[in-house]
């Protein structure tokens, strides 16, 4: 009889043992499985992109930790679905029974009454709440209840994970283990994927499915003509959701408003979250764009504060007024990689001491000791400047901010030069 059940549901790992990737927080000796395995489990929000293994990790929890688990989904549960199993989990604890694990997947799109509801029972620890989302849970889970649990990043997988995953499907997999199947390349399986999981492993059995046979060889050329004559049409849940969204900022870094305002029309109609597509324009225009167009960042920050007022049908309006404005706008991302090359160096040197003179020196024993000292008051002096260094003596001289070929850039460079000479001579 033919198996229904789909590959990567047939393969979903049921330990720590056999669970591929996110060793940074699940490997041996890692935060979250030493909590495991300690019983110790605080409520946990799991924050990564799709397919990348949050419901699994939260089913090999309860399942390692032998406690009821209730799971929702925020698509289609309410305020009264969570209090039953809030209800549901009182009845346990009269038994003695360990507090049982309350799993919502797609938490971000729970209402902030919804988010409520759970507030109780996580604080009182009637529950242990295990949430799963896409989004960062800073602007779409409630304060309240994000301060009751810890969150953990979850990782998208990289090469050495997805090709353990296609290997052990092969080798263990009831019905492909009873093929003879060759993977001559493997690029075009790991480029679709984009790192998830799930999505290789549907792909993967779409192509032998396809192919069909016992003996099977799979290339680049017959992945993506496979997968090219199988594309679902777009829809918010799904995983094409991430290539729109990817396929619209590209279009806008690349100053192309049709297509962006094509890619946009395709959210839309999608039934995509304005806020979910106003909030990546925010982001957008500081690092595609930033300095080239100050005010790119108003126009995004406005259209994210109108939209919120406004909603669907007439925020499209705005968001396509948005749109076409950054993607016609000159594009800089020299503020992105400014605090990446900054970040970096921080990494490298560690916490390097504040100069003495740039210290704040409240108390007379401070000043007493050089805190302040030599310190210059910029608009003390002629044109509200006067050279003095700013970086810790081990950085002295680096440079993270490189002005961009653009108009307005090239105006800082020149007054950078001005002031400071061979210090920012780009």
């Amino acid at each position: 009889m033919m198996n229904t059940t789909p590959l990567a549901e047939r393969m979903r790992p049921t330990s720590l043992d056999n669970y591929i990737g996110q060793k940074h927080i699940v490997g041996e000796g890692a935060i979250l499985r030493n909590a495991i395995t300690s019983n110790l489990l605080p409520s946990i929000i799991l924050w990564g992109p799709p397919g990348v293994g949050k419901t699994t990790l939260a089913n090999i929890i309860a399942h390692q930790l032998k406690r009821p688990f209730y799971a929702l989904s925020a698509i289609n549960s309410g305020v009264k679905d969570i209090r039953d199993v809030i209800d549901k989990a009182k009845g346990n604890g009269m038994f003695q029974q360990q507090n049982p694990i309350l799993f919502i997947d797609e938490i971000h799109r729970f209402s902030k009454s919804q988010q409520d509801s759970l507030l109780g029972a996580v604080e009182k620890g009637t529950v242990t709440l295990i949430g799963a989302t896409t989004e960062n849970p800073s602007f779409e889970v409630i304060s309240a209840l994000l301060s009751r649990c810890q969150v953990y990043i979850l990782r998208s997988l990289d090469k050495a994970d997805l090709l353990s995953m296609l290997d052990l499907a092969m080798r263990t997999d009831g019905v492909l283990k009873e093929k003879k199947i060759t993977i001559t390349e493997n690029e075009a399986l790991l480029r679709i994927s984009g790192g998830d999981g799930r999505k290789l492993l549907n792909i993967f059995e779409l192509v032998i499915n396809t192919i069909g046979g016992d003996t099977i060889e799979i290339t680049n050329d017959k992945v993506t003509a496979i997968v090219q004559q199988n594309i679902a049409m777009y829809d918010k849940t799904g995983e094409n959701h991430y290539d729109i969204i990817s396929a619209f900022i590209k279009s806008i870094r690349g100053s192309d408003p049709n297509a962006a305002v094509y890619w946009l029309a395709r959210m839309i109609e999608g039934g995509e979250d304005p806020k979910f597509i106003a909030r990546r324009l925010v982001i957008l225009s500081s690092e595609d764009i930033g300095n080239a167009n100050p005010t790119a960042l108003v126009i995004a920050n406005n259209c994210f504060q109108a939209v919120n007022l406004i909603g669907y049908p007439e925020s499209r309006i705005i968001l396509s007024q948005a749109v076409t404005y950054l993607a016609c706008s000159a594009k800089s991302n020299a503020a992105y990689m400014a605090i990446e090359s900054a970040i970096e160096a921080v990494k490298t040197n560690g916490d390097l001491p504040v100069p003495l003179h740039l210290r704040n020196a409240p108390t007379k024993l401070m000043k007493e000791i050089g805190y302040g000292a030599d310190y210059k008051y910029a608009h003390s002096y002629q044109n509200n400047f006067i050279h003095q260094d700013y970086l810790p003596d081990g950085i002295k001289g680096i440079k993270f901010y490189e002005p961009g070929d653009n108009a307005r850039e090239k105006e800082m460079r020149e007054y950078l030069r001005k002031l400071w000479g061979e210090k920012y001579n780009y």
